[in-house]
């Protein structure tokens, strides 16, 4: 008897296939890309975008080694973390100054890879730019979000408790170093640590604040989404699913893992760079 293999289209409408068994491909082939293949010869443009309590420059070591490879990298800085910006700006502003940037620089079907809070403000320039700007969006340690919702929905409570208390009179978060150092920087040494700690800056408490406004969530976006996972990355609670339970919210999308915490763009960037190539070669 012929062996009939039902399609996506049929298996989706009979319920019999969820986002998680969408994405079981890439897992299994995940393997490869612990190889650390060499990146595909097509040359392309990637935009990586910084976390909280970040800038542009400091994704410059992981932008060396995409450009190495051949690609155009850009590491735009979020209004809110730059030299001299409020610290009242507000989600808006960080998803504008995206937007702006892509404008500015005549950028198209380009890569767009943000890294934790990022995640954030990168889903939401993705959602307002025009067709043909992002070809992909990849997510490192990333949150992603869904329309109406903030970072402190999307954050333990515990989480959002301490930064009532680190919040100062501008608006500004003031990061503890042990915090840095314990629950971010697991995989460094002290004297990395005290380093990167010294290049940082207040974040906006605004950005995690306020409620991102979507006309599409990141499962219904046509655009092709890729999920990078540090191994030793525990920035959200396991007990919630740790940074994987956002990877739920992709639809169908391509798994990249590698090992490392959750600041891998400085203790390991030559790694983060060709896995970030893996994430987003076509």
């Amino acid at each position: 008897m012929e062996n009939i293999v039902p399609s996506r289209r049929a298996l989706l409408g009979a319920g019999l296939l969820t986002a998680s068994a969408l994405a079981a491909p890439a897992l299994v082939s995940n393997a490869a890309a612990q190889d650390n293949q060499p990146p595909a010869a097509k040359k392309q443009t990637f935009v990586l975008i910084h976390g909280a309590w970040h800038n542009g420059d400091l994704l410059e070591g992981v932008a060396k080694v995409i450009r190495a490879a051949g690609h155009t990298v850009f590491t735009p800085t979020l209004a809110g973390n730059g030299p001299g910006d409020s610290k009242s700006a507000g989600l808006d502003d960080a998803i504008d100054s995206i937007v702006e940037f892509f404008k500015k620089n005549n950028i198209s079907d380009a890569v767009l890879c943000s890294h934790s809070y990022g995640g954030i403000p990168a889903t939401g320039a993705a959602d307002r730019l025009p067709k043909g700007a992002v070809k992909r969006l990849v997510y490192q340690s990333a949150f992603v979000p869904n329309n109406g919702e903030s970072l402190e929905d999307m954050n333990p409570p515990a989480f959002n408790e301490l930064f009532k208390v680190i919040k100062q009179p501008d608006g500004g978060l003031a990061l503890p170093f042990v915090i840095w150092r314990e629950g971010l920087m697991n995989d460094a040494d002290e004297e990395l640590a005290k380093s990167t700690f010294a290049k940082l800056n207040n974040h906006p408490y605004n950005t995690m604040h306020d409620k991102i406004k979507l006309k599409t969530n990141p499962v219904e976006m046509t655009i092709a989404k890729s999920y990078i996972l540090c191994w030793d990355d525990w920035g959200q609670p396991a007990s919630l699913g740790g940074w994987q339970r956002f990877t739920e919210r992709l639809g169908l999308y391509r798994f990249v893992s590698m090992p490392g915490g959750h600041e891998v763009c400085f203790t390991n960037p030559s790694l983060l760079g060709a896995k970030i190539m893996v994430a987003g070669r076509d």
